[in-house]
């Protein structure tokens, strides 16, 4: 039996083309990354790029596809590879196992991709993809933080400059509107839980990160669903309810007494 017979039941096989002529970047194969790419390998997509510079750290073994004690020092591109390739032979897959630079971005992404997948944990990365994005007209969905979060049915998806509680979207919406992108390209999944400030992690700074949150095995491979599902629907021309920010509460302004108003007398006493 054909191994996409159930999806077929789901999409028909017109979904199933469409999603076969489909070419995907994923970038970032950590927590988040590293779903997504199995997910969308698994709903058929014909043509994925992985990118990815990092190897299995001992630390990702608490929520990350790749890492196990076996794969700890390996490289991240390469164990993905391989689990894609043993999902769908016939997919076709290009590996890039390094970390984004200028150049090397806007290199990648002049490529015809159909959708980009930010997963990247790292602000500084993240930002140089979403505006050479941006800059080239390439539609993306984001990864916001999945960190020092629980609770994965607060997980939304929304316009990048809808997002609101995320610590991270806020750090991404100013710095990409200083930067010049408009709204209406990015998508975002992003959480509105509160952030458990007390799980945070000062680092040393290597790899772009200065900070990490403690983070639970189910909460990225959520984020890393939603976000497959957001490029799914988005091939089938399927619609994505997305959320809008809360209008802000005005505060009720207090009445002033009677007494208090100007210019009328106050009742004599009696």
């Amino acid at each position: 039996m054909n191994w996409l017979s159930r999806t077929e039941l789901l999409i028909d096989q017109q979904g199933l083309d469409r999603l076969k002529n489909a070419h995907v970047l994923v970038v970032g194969l950590g927590g988040v990354g590293s779903f997504a790419a199995e997910f969308i390998c698994r709903a058929g997509v014909g043509e994925v790029t992985i990118v990815d510079g990092d190897e299995v750290d001992p630390t990702n073994i608490n929520r990350q596809l790749p890492a196990l004690q076996s794969t700890v020092g390996k490289a991240k591109v390469e164990i993905m590879a391989e689990r894609l390739k043993d999902i769908n032979p016939d997919l076709r897959l290009h590996t890039i196992q390094e970390f984004l630079t200028p150049d090397r971005c806007r290199e990648i992404l002049k490529q015809p991709f159909d959708y980009v997948m930010d997963c990247i944990d790292s602000l500084s990365p993240k930002l140089l993809l979403l505006t050479t994005a941006f800059e080239m007209d390439v539609n993306v969905v984001s990864s916001m933080g999945a960190g020092g979060k629980m609770d994965p049915t607060q997980i939304k998806v929304a316009e990048i400059y809808q997002t609101h509680v995320c610590k991270l979207a806020r750090y991404v919406r100013k710095r990409i509107q200083r930067l010049g992108v408009k709204p209406g390209k990015i998508l975002a999944v992003f959480s509105t839980e509160e952030m458990d400030k007390e799980s945070l992690l000062m680092t040393d700074g290597s790899n772009y990160k200065k900070s990490a949150y403690g983070t639970i095995s189910y909460m990225p491979a959520a984020f890393g669903g939603v976000a497959a599902s957001v490029v799914i629907r988005r091939l089938l021309n399927k619609s994505v309810d997305l959320v809008e920010k809360p209008l802000p509460m005005r505060k009720k302004k207090k009445k002033p007494s009677r007494s208090s108003f100007p210019g009328k007398p106050q009742a004599p006493s009696v």
